[in-house]
């Protein structure tokens, strides 16, 4: 606590205001030196008395930090923060101690860097890297390329030398199909986030994945089958899948797919109908599969403060399929620009089918929906979680700490430490090839390309004899996955996916905030609305006419609209594999949950906050008595990925 009195003599300048205390030009003091700068590192002369430097730039460097800079941008009169004629200060209106806050904030950061102290064994990936020594098992995009599934190893050996060694120069250095392009497709994007550190949250390298599927799987030679059904079914309404003979088809094959039908599918709902075609699940009968193909919190408007949003997108003009030649194939993956270009719809429309999923998830921000979410949960005046210390108070309501303000700044902040995780796994466990990739070994595989990739020789007979590529060969000449996008995948590997991880992350920020095990139908009742979906043709929204409205909650159309979100710019868009959107979600919710751990503890306010996790059992976060430190290492903050 301040306990002197602080009065220094100014002197008026020319136009009347205050001046900097005056200065003799040439008066230097000595003063003893420690053998420390005050930053704490030595300066190297001991025992030596050192000048006072009484310079502006000097006094700066000795102020406060949010002094200093509030002084250096002249918003502060100098007067209070000199001592001047009007200044009486003796300590502030409130007593506290400055030491013991110091000390306890000390602390508080120490027990959670302590408590995130967690080093597991080395990740370990899918044995496709050094099984397949042509590295055409391994994402390889924008780097030199000679033919579909073969990089050049000199290219190749330059990427995994920068990855290993971790060194700015090395990076620069990588030998990339189009070095100095402008496309957007010519550059790795941010294999560097991989090595970052950060202050909040698991470290990225501490958290838990599987490995990925391996490119000789059923797995995955199912979720390809799938993703070219998808690519057929682009331009058909979700609302229009019932009935319809290609969907009709898409159901028959993937019931008699190896792995959909076996009892490792964990992430397929089963049997495949027209009614969860396409639909996530992260344990049976969850979310996904009740209601509206589309969560709610794609489709209602809502409002940002005073602005307005009528949840209306502008889509991609339908009948548009990219990378379906071996020839723009090969140009696109070794980084050059692709030949194709979107076209859109000019009429702005609710999203409605697997096209308008992958528009929006083409330009949008990672967190966007969730924080679109968050308006929705306000508009909708949903209560804030049980646990919330506010509930019910008389005299007081948070703001700033466990309010709106404190969840929609931990969206962003959660996001940005999610995609951190995702690109750890991304750049350094994994490498796991995009749907495009497999697309690429099948089409090798069946035109005996030589040289002959090494994965293509054990891709599974499940893709090898699947209708859809016999369908897709049929309308395009070729086996090649067709592309939403004209440059196809993002220039980063397939497992996990940021879209997903930033899902999982958000939405658990969502949770600990809001109540969301309301059930959803009477909030949209209560604001003059109901369960809807949107029309035929994209132009307004209309009821939903299925039993289940009523038993619809917020927890699952949340996780409804994670899977939408990466299923748009995955399954929809062709560019992710299921099992790579289904782990991230699982990811971002590690991530989640870990950073909400670490500031738990922070708050003043004693709380138990208890979350719905996606696959249905509960995570506490307890602050029952402030300054004891939660040291974040429940065993539910593990991922137990594709388990």
């Amino acid at each position: 606590m301040s306990n002197g009195k602080a009065q220094s003599p100014t002197v008026p300048d020319e136009t009347g205001t205050q001046s900097v205390p005056q200065q003799a030009p040439h008066s230097v003091s000595m003063v003893p030196g420690n053998g420390t700068q005050t930053n704490g590192k030595k300066n190297g002369h001991n025992n030596r008395t050192q000048p006072v430097d009484r310079s502006r730039r000097s006094f700066l460097g000795r102020a406060g930090g949010l002094t200093a800079m509030a002084m250096a941008a002249g918003i502060v009169p100098l007067e209070p923060l000199l001592g001047g004629k009007q200044t009486q200060a003796e300590a502030s209106d409130i007593v506290y101690s400055e030491t013991n806050r110091q000390n306890d904030a000390f602390n508080y950061r120490k027990q959670e860097a302590q408590a995130e102290k967690v080093s597991p064994p080395v990740a370990p990936d899918n044995g496709d890297f050094a099984l397949y020594t042509d590295h055409s098992g391994t994402w390889s995009k924008t780097l030199q390329h000679s033919a579909l599934g073969i990089v050049n190893p000199t290219s190749f050996n330059s990427f995994t030398t920068a990855l290993t060694n971790a060194d700015f120069a090395d990076f620069q250095n990588i030998l990339v199909g189009n070095p100095g392009g402008t496309n957007g497709n010519a550059q790795l994007n941010g294999p560097q986030t991989s090595l970052a550190f950060d202050l909040e949250g698991l470290d990225s390298h501490a958290t838990v994945l599987d490995p990925s599927p391996t490119i000789a799987s059923a797995q995955t030679a199912d979720e390809e089958v799938e993703h070219y059904w998808a690519a057929m079914l682009r331009d058909v309404n979700f609302t229009a899948y019932d009935g319809n003979a290609t969907v009709a088809a898409a159901v028959t094959e993937l019931n008699n797919l190896t792995y959909i039908k076996s009892t490792a599918n964990n992430e397929y709902p089963f049997p495949v109908k027209a009614q969860n075609l396409f639909r996530g699940q992260i344990v049976p009968g969850d979310g996904n599969v009740q209601g509206p193909y589309l969560s709610q919190f794609l489709l209602h408007p809502r409002a940002f403060g005073a602005l307005p949003i009528n949840m209306m997108f502008k889509v991609f003009a339908p009948n548009q399929n990219f990378m379906t030649s071996p020839t723009e194939y090969l140009n696109v993956v070794s980084g050059f620009p692709p030949t194709g270009q979107l076209q859109f719809d000019p009429t702005l429309r609710f999203l409605r089918n697997g096209r308008d999923l992958a528009s929006y998830t083409h330009v949008d921000v990672l967190h966007e929906s969730y924080f679109l979410a968050f308006l929705l949960l306000l508009s909708l005046n949903v209560p804030l979680n049980k646990g919330n210390p506010y509930n019910g108070s008389r005299t007081e309501h948070g703001f700033g700490t466990l309010d709106p303000a404190d969840c929609s700044a931990a969206l962003p902040e959660v996001a940005t430490r999610a995609l951190k995780a995702a690109w750890f796994h991304k750049w350094i466990v994994n490498l796991r090839p995009r749907p495009e990739d497999y697309g690429a070994l099948l089409q090798a595989h069946f035109t005996n390309q030589n040289p002959m990739p090494q994965a293509a020789a054990h891709l599974h007979a499940d893709a090898l004899n699947s209708q859809a590529v016999a369908k897709t060969l049929t309308q395009f000449g070729t086996r090649l996955l067709p592309q939403a996008f004209p440059e196809g995948a993002p220039t980063h590997p397939c497992y996990p996916t940021g879209h997903g991880t930033v899902a999982g992350a958000c939405i658990t920020v969502l949770k600990y905030f809001f109540d969301c095990t309301l059930p959803i139908q009477p909030l949209l009742q209560a604001a003059h609305t109901d369960v809807m979906q949107p029309s035929e043709d994209g132009l307004s929204l209309v009821p939903y006419t299925g039993t289940d409205a009523a038993s619809l909650t917020i927890n699952g159309e949340l996780s409804k609209l994670a899977h939408n979100i990466s299923f748009g710019h995955g399954i929809h868009a062709g560019i992710h594999f299921r099992s790579s959107s289904r782990s991230s979600i699982l990811l971002g919710e590690q991530v989640g949950i870990s950073i909400l751990n670490d500031r738990t503890p922070g708050y003043n306010e004693p709380f138990t906050i208890n979350i719905t996790k996606f696959d249905g059992t509960t995570q506490s976060f307890v602050n029952s008595s402030p300054g004891v430190f939660n040291n974040g290492t429940s065993t539910q903050t593990t991922c137990p990925a594709l388990a």
